[in-house]
């Protein structure tokens, strides 16, 4: 098992879609088979439309406002000691969140096939707001579909959604949260695939999915190469690119266009949800040596319990509370290209709380899982290292999680 230099890690899969041989595919009923086929064919022709990509590239920059900043954390980097912290301020986009690449492809595929409906999911609500107003700029009737635990959580991306014109879905089955959300649009989808698009909110799902996501979200990647390279004039000979990982569709994005490099310059590391520090429940099959399962029409590692059914998983974060993982993400783990750790609730919460004393950010919880792992590490490595974070959501969405667990919110 070995990544291919020179080749987007998205197109390393096999003629039946699995990445390394094992993780992947697409395990879907025969009803979507067409559809799959169809949107397959369509997204192949289309990433290779100059128009299209024209198109796909005004909307990024006079739309979604690509580049975001990059930035140094240097009340942070000297409070810590040790190595520079950067972060790439992908919550500078429009909505708040990377999500909007992802979402604002899938508009621009749905009008482009000729569809007036799309259908998508959502956990931390950044997917579903995203959507929504993808949706409403390019006039399309929208539905999201969102665990009514996520909906109690995440109340402000609610209220957006439905100003943008969206129908909100609750999904009580399950746990109520990303994966019962999935589960459900799916089964919509499957009803109403003649006229209706399905937006996967992550690197997750049948093969399909999985490219599209990762090929809108590897922008962020693109903006940050030129961006080192500005700001260093050359490519630092230690890196460390952190992220959290939940589906895995900020951390492919951020990592894309570093995956060629030796480990020893630029080190990958992903950061799951730990969950509760006193709890066993946790969201992190990569870090917590979970078995390989399907889930949402894709093999990966997903945390199982000893029956093999889909294990109940905890965390602060709605967006990183899901059970499985982008089959790239268990490709990289594989490869031993890319590390995974986890940080817990109580870790998010204190980076949180570091960050937003020494610096004007405001990462959402999501993010802050990676800031834990970065604040954990910076003090034992030279000062020629340079940490760079995804910082990617805005904490507003968080706001009553962190003023009751935290007693305030910046």
């Amino acid at each position: 098992m070995k990544i291919k230099k020179n080749i987007p890690l998205i197109d390393q899969h096999n003629k039946s879609g699995f990445w390394g041989g094992k993780f992947g595919g697409s395990f879907i009923p025969e009803t979507l088979k067409k559809p799959v086929e169809d949107l397959t064919k369509e997204f192949s022709q289309l990433r290779k439309n100059k128009k299209f990509i024209k198109q796909k590239n005004y909307y990024f920059k006079n739309y979604i406002g690509a580049p975001t900043s990059f930035v140094k954390l240097k009340n942070l980097s000297k409070h810590l000691g040790g190595a520079q912290i950067w972060a790439k301020v992908v919550s500078e986009a429009n909505g708040g969140a990377h999500k909007i690449y992802n979402a604002t492809v899938h508009a621009l595929i749905c009008k482009t096939m000729g569809k007036k409906y799309i259908v998508g999911d959502t956990g931390a609500g950044y997917a579903g707001k995203m959507l929504s107003m993808a949706a409403k700029k390019f006039g399309l009737k929208c539905k999201i579909f969102m665990g009514a635990k996520d909906i109690k959580r995440q109340k402000p991306n609610c209220d957006a959604m439905r100003k943008n014109g969206a129908e909100i879905v609750p999904v009580y089955s399950g746990s109520q949260t990303l994966v019962d959300a999935v589960s459900e649009c799916m089964r919509y989808w499957v009803s109403n695939c003649d006229n209706t698009h399905m937006c996967v909110g992550s690197t997750v799902g049948p093969n399909i999915f999985v490219k599209i996501c990762g090929w809108s979200t590897a922008q962020i990647s693109r903006e940050l190469k030129v961006q080192i390279k500005k700001e260093f004039k050359k490519i630092p000979k230690k890196i460390k690119l952190i992220n959290c990982v939940g589906g895995g569709s900020s951390a492919y994005g951020f990592w894309s266009e570093f995956i060629d490099y030796d480990k020893k310059h630029i080190e990958l590391i992903g950061v799951e949800a730990g969950g509760p520090k006193k709890s066993n429940l946790h969201a992190a099959p990569l870090s917590r040596n979970a078995k390989i399962g399907v889930l949402h029409g894709a093999a990966s590692y997903v945390c199982q319990n000893k029956e093999g059914q889909i294990q109940k998983t905890e965390s602060i974060s709605a967006g990183l509370d899901y059970p499985g993982v982008s089959p790239i993400h268990c490709f990289l783990k594989d490869t031993k290209r890319a590390r995974y750790t986890f940080a817990t609730d109580e870790d998010a919460l204190h980076a949180y709380k570091m960050v937003t004393k020494f610096e004007n950010l405001n990462p959402s919880l999501e993010p802050s899982h990676a800031f834990a792992e970065a604040i954990k590490i910076a003090p034992k490595l030279s000062k020629d290292t340079i940490i760079i974070v995804n910082s990617c959501g805005d904490a507003k969405k968080d706001r009553d999680i962190l003023r009751k667990r935290l007693g305030k919110y910046k």
